[in-house]
């Protein structure tokens, strides 16, 4: 995802959006065309874009007014990731890269699947859908915890703190009762 857009700005069609994108002004040059989410809703083509106040000011091709602005309003906007260079940085990935990977713990068994690149404040996280289906494991996707990548074998592997796994696990049981219960 490289941004959302918010609300309307003016009456000619303009809109907001938050950027979500390293690289904004390429991403939203004119005659960029975007993908959305819902996809019905594009794809958009930028016709103009202008920094204002800090915040990006985009105007889209065929939007004319406030009116259809406004029906754009949180869509979010993609770009086909299979027409990105990769990046320079080999510790660096593309989520679309990300999504679909096998994710084993390291030295142990298959985890689950990467399903979403969570891209927070505070970092970005893998979305891990458990293979016994049990639960989502939020991993963050630092070196750390993710010492290997291999985008050629479609897997990676996770080394979780202790407890990570754990709480997926004690979530779904009952607590037991520590001893006989008392009338």
């Amino acid at each position: 995802m490289v941004g959302r857009i918010g609300k309307p700005q003016g009456i000619k069609g303009e809109v907001t959006i938050q950027v979500r994108t390293d690289d904004p002004d390429t991403r939203f040059a004119a005659g960029a065309v975007l993908l959305t989410d819902p996809v019905e809703r594009g794809p958009l083509t930028v016709a103009a874009s202008r920094w204002q106040n800090g915040r990006l000011m985009v105007a889209f091709e065929g939007v004319a007014d406030r009116n259809q602005a406004e029906e754009l309003r949180e869509t979010l906007l993609q770009v086909d990731g299979r027409t990105l260079p990769p990046p320079e940085d080999e510790d660096e990935f593309h989520d679309h890269v990300l999504r679909g990977m096998a994710a084993f713990v390291v030295d142990g068994p298959r985890l689950g699947e990467v399903v979403d690149v969570l891209h927070l404040p505070h970092g970005d996280v893998l979305v891990v859908r458990r293979d016994d289906n049990s639960a989502e494991v939020l991993v963050p996707f630092v070196k750390a915890m993710v010492p290997v990548v291999d985008a050629a074998a479609r897997r990676l592997e996770v080394e979780p703190p202790e407890g990570l796994l754990d709480l997926t696990e004690s979530a779904d049981e009952p607590d037991e009762p520590d001893g006989p219960d008392e009338l």
